[in-house]
């Protein structure tokens, strides 16, 4: 009984560390959101400076920047990162795939400004975490965007999916991945849950508990935002596009 409430007082511990930084999240994300969209006069002279040198936002930099990354697209030197902290799961994740992120591709990854790098943060359970094995699968055979897309273009409104061994591979086989058995071994290899934990523990570290979250060059977006939100920040901070 004593292992047993020890237990207990850790998960309680962890899940209000969880809701903490959560919460420290949301508050520098609603504080960036409104200094974003507040009055250019405020800024005075300063706001010329500032947007010719940005600088890194409260969160950090957390920005990978790997060359011939297949979880990312758009230049390594690209002058503005966007991580996404995504789950395959999650309707909101989809809605952005499908609404917000070709946008974004046409606007400022194709112009060279913007590069956007894939986490994954798999919430929802076990089949989640398969789906997230099922991506690198797909990353493996230079697929993974193709994945992404034909995955979220199904997912529904609202709830979550169900994502199993034989759906997963109908969405690689959409998506144009050459080799579907090796697919299927791949997706069933636990070796890349190494990596997965690392994107968690990077998502956990900076307190982003929830899907879909992004970081701009530092600055946190939580939630499908509407596409100026992003926009805005992807401006503010360097990738305005000539």
């Amino acid at each position: 009984m004593a292992s047993s409430g020890k237990l207990f007082g850790a998960r309680r511990d962890m899940w209000l560390l969880g809701v903490l930084g959560a919460a420290a999240l949301l508050l520098a994300g609603l504080l960036i959101f409104d200094r974003v969209q507040g009055d250019d006069e405020v800024a005075g002279a300063s706001a010329t400076s500032a947007e010719t040198e940005p600088g890194i936002g409260p969160v950090g930099d957390v920005a990978r920047r790997v060359d011939g990354d297949p979880l990312a697209r758009g230049s390594v030197d690209a002058p503005v990162v966007l991580v996404e902290y995504s789950d395959y799961r999650c309707p909101f994740c989809a809605k952005f795939s499908r609404d917000t992120e070709p946008e974004l591709v046409d606007k400022y990854v194709d112009a060279g400004v913007l590069r956007i790098e894939w986490r994954d943060l798999p919430i929802f359970g076990e089949e989640s975490m398969v789906a997230a094995r099922a991506g690198r699968a797909a990353a493996a055979q230079g697929k993974f965007w193709e994945f992404n897309s034909a995955l979220y273009a199904a997912s529904p409104d609202r709830g979550h999916p169900n994502l199993d061994a034989a759906a997963l591979r109908g969405f690689a086989e959409k998506a144009g991945v050459p080799d579907l058995a090796r697919f299927e071994r791949d997706a069933a290899d636990a070796a890349v849950d190494a990596d997965i934990a690392g994107d968690v523990l990077e998502a956990n570290m900076i307190g982003v508990s929830s899907t879909p979250s992004f970081v701009i060059d530092g600055y946190p977006i939580l939630g499908a935002q509407p596409l100026a939100v992003f926009e805005q920040l992807i401006e503010k901070t360097g990738g305005r596009v000539q």
